[in-house]
């Protein structure tokens, strides 16, 4: 940008390496000085390496915008692996090289695909929040973001869930049960509240999740409040017992569930079942597994189980077979006319072949 203000000449180069990026920093330039603001950056900020702003940036954005399980990894993540490769580096010259090195040590090191891309989103995030709030000069390295493989999903089989169940007692019985029906995560089923259940509607609304680390609720994943309908036996269930505040499942001492304490009881509840270990998670991709190979469409998953976008949901699609060989059936004419999708060439070609067969009959 080369322009003129009150006299004075200032020349600077464009964070945005495109015209209208450049018209459009020439315009925020102009809105500081007529305000009587400085447009010369701090020499101090513009050089800080990247371990003191990554520090700064994790007690003003980190701790203010993320739940506490997530501010645990990302510190992890910061003192453990980024800020010991990248520490010493001014946070304005961190290039895309100096990137593609890191990830290249983290495979030497034996670290997946999945664990580098978490590592590579923290440092990128943090990469990109330093151009914008000390105003660097340039644009952001691009990341090339590794290949991961599709995660295995592992499902119990319906014959699997009836043999869990017959081997849970009392409030285990219930949790598994409820998440086999609802999808729910371990987390808002140990927070789920009384007064969350619409008795009259036959609902649940999700509100909570159970923050483990500082024992208290949280808003469920994604911040998004989702209403699961009831089961006829879940409802059942739990009307046995209905009462109007408090925890829905309490351990005999009346404390609510950890983390540790329902990890052991559903490996001790598959032992005793004779299945393999599975977590609780494997009880919510049941649950979606079981809606794909029936049918349900998969915006309707999406929406029981809360995903956030279609694309986790599409993780699903696979246990749907009935649903593809429709789909398939229906470009081979004799397996058509089997199908009454009421669609008009469908009914065609069918009175086309009841004249043929009564024309060979004359």
């Amino acid at each position: 940008m080369d322009f003129m203000f009150k006299h004075t000449r200032y020349r600077k180069r464009s964070p945005e390496n495109t015209r209208s990026g450049a018209v459009a920093y020439e315009v925020l330039l102009r809105h500081k000085l007529a305000r009587g603001e400085s447009i010369d950056r701090n020499p101090s900020e513009q050089d800080l390496t990247f371990e003191q702003f990554a520090w700064q940036w994790f007690d003003a954005y980190v701790r203010s915008n993320n739940k506490y399980s997530e501010q645990v990894g990302k510190k992890c993540i910061l003192s453990t692996s980024l800020i010991p490769f990248f520490g010493s580096m001014a946070s304005g010259k961190i290039g895309a090289h100096d990137i593609e090195r890191y990830k290249a040590q983290r495979v030497q090191q034996g670290l997946t695909n999945k664990t580098i891309r978490n590592h590579l989103t923290v440092l990128n995030k943090c990469i990109g929040t330093a151009y914008e709030w000390l105003q660097l000069e340039g644009a952001p390295p691009k990341v090339k973001w590794p290949k991961c493989a599709p995660p295995d999903i592992d499902y119990l089989s319906p014959e699997e869930c009836e043999l869990l169940l017959s081997r849970a007692n009392g409030v285990m019985h219930e949790m598994v049960l409820t998440a086999l029906r609802t999808g729910m995560r371990q987390g808002e089923i140990r927070a789920l509240q009384w007064s969350s259940i619409d008795w009259l509607n036959r609902s649940i609304a999700v509100r909570h999740s159970w923050d483990n680390h500082r024992r208290v609720l949280v808003p469920p994943k994604s911040n998004r409040i989702r209403h699961m309908p009831l089961d006829i036996d879940v409802c059942a269930m739990l009307h046995r017992r209905k009462k109007e505040t408090g925890f829905v499942f309490l351990p005999p001492d009346a404390r609510p569930f950890s983390n540790c304490r329902v990890n052991y009881a559903i490996r001790k509840l598959c032992k005793r079942a004779g299945l393999r270990h599975i977590g609780w998670h494997t009880l919510r991709h049941t649950f979606a597994s079981h809606l794909a190979m029936r049918g349900v469409p998969l915006p309707v998953i999406k929406e029981l189980m809360g995903h956030s976008s279609i694309m986790t949901t599409m993780r699903y699609a696979h246990v749907a077979p009935s649903t593809l060989r429709s789909a398939i059936d229906m470009l081979n004419p004799k397996t058509m006319i089997d199908a009454s999708f009421g669609q008009p060439d469908v009914n065609r070609w069918q009175e086309i072949q009841k004249d043929e067969i009564r024309l060979r009959a004359a």
